[in-house]
């Protein structure tokens, strides 16, 4: 493996010095969505081990910036920080000085002077990370998401599941880290997913044929320059797939009435059981989280075992751990 200090920049900006920032996926374009998926290759066997837990950051502290509600994300990226022996700080925006009218900006500036390498920033509003990395002087600034727009480490982790668990397939035409003949079809509330954005753009740049499968008031305003079809039949599509990924319904940012209801929505587009049998058998299920059991997915067919929920989840910690190690790491020997 290449030491870190070899490696290219992921991302630059204006005005800035030449550090490295994982902000969007298209930071790294098809050449680095690979070169994270082969680091990961190494940090899937640290995580299988007795003690998974190697000194690549030891003396690097990474800060959880998160101001908005996270289980899987949170919890991924900490436990990727203390496998690579880095320290870990936690930021709670409801036990902090935000609460008493600290700016952002000041809240930022504030947790950088306490000598910090890295962040991870996930906020309601699109485009808080690249604020955040145009403030901070010295640490690496990752995206864990931002409002609808992007959350480039969970389609790193998703792109690392397929390439991985097609591997050898038929559909799969390319190499390792390619998704070159997949068909994948991302299913339901697009307009308001940063996750199917990201998705996009990576399963795109690595060669997939993507599908986005919603009724029309789930689909972005335009969709000027997404590499993309469209359907809104989701049994017309599922027979042609290698992959179906699902998304939640994001009530919680829908300003006006987009469904007529969750039972019609579920009866069109959710994958029951039913509707689960015309994928080819082969083919994988996927989906973010959390799953909402019963309304975009059926609770038995979450469990089958062509569902790679569970596997997204632990593939998360391994491509979280080579993204850090990518952007801070030591360049220490990972067989150590």
């Amino acid at each position: 493996m290449k030491a870190a200090t070899d490696l290219p920049p992921v991302g630059r900006h204006a005005g800035q010095p030449a550090r490295r920032h994982l902000l969007s996926v298209a930071d790294l374009g098809a050449d680095g969505i690979e070169e994270v998926l082969r680091v990961t290759d190494s940090f899937v066997e640290v995580s299988g081990r007795a003690i998974p837990k190697v000194p690549a950051l030891r003396g690097k502290t990474v800060v959880s910036l998160f101001f908005e509600d996270s289980t899987r994300t949170r919890l991924s990226f900490e436990t990727a920080a203390r496998r690579l022996s880095a320290d870990v700080m936690t930021f709670s925006a409801a036990s902090s000085s935000v609460n008493k009218g600290e700016s952002l900006r000041d809240t930022v500036e504030t947790i950088e002077a306490m000598g910090i390498d890295g962040v991870v920033v996930r906020h309601a509003g699109s485009g808080v990370p690249w604020q955040v990395a145009r403030w901070l002087r010295q640490a690496a600034v990752i995206n864990g998401g931002d409002g609808w727009h992007e959350h480039p480490t969970q389609a790193l982790l998703d792109c690392y599941t397929i390439t991985r668990m097609l591997a050898g397939a038929p559909a799969h035409e390319g190499g390792p880290g390619s998704l070159a003949g997949v068909r994948i079809a991302i299913v339901g509330d697009i307009r308001h997913s940063r996750v199917a954005r990201s998705d996009v753009l990576a399963f795109s740049a690595l060669g997939a044929h993507v599908t986005l499968v919603a009724p029309p008031t789930l689909l972005p305003p335009s969709l000027a320059g997404w590499p993309v079809e469209v359907s809104h039949d989701l049994d017309a599509v599922l027979p042609t797939l290698d992959v179906v990924y699902l998304l939640r319904l994001q009530q919680e940012r829908m300003r006006e009435a987009l469904l007529p209801s969750l039972r019609e929505y579920t009866a069109t587009y959710g994958l029951t059981s039913t509707r689960a049998r015309l994928l080819p058998d082969d083919a994988l299920i996927m989906h973010p989280g959390p799953v909402n059991r019963g309304v975009e997915i059926a609770a038995e067919v979450a469990d089958q075992p062509s569902s790679v929920i569970t596997r997204q989840v632990a593939n998360g910690v391994a491509v979280r751990m080579a993204v850090l190690y990518l952007l801070l790491g030591s360049g220490v020997d990972l067989a150590a």
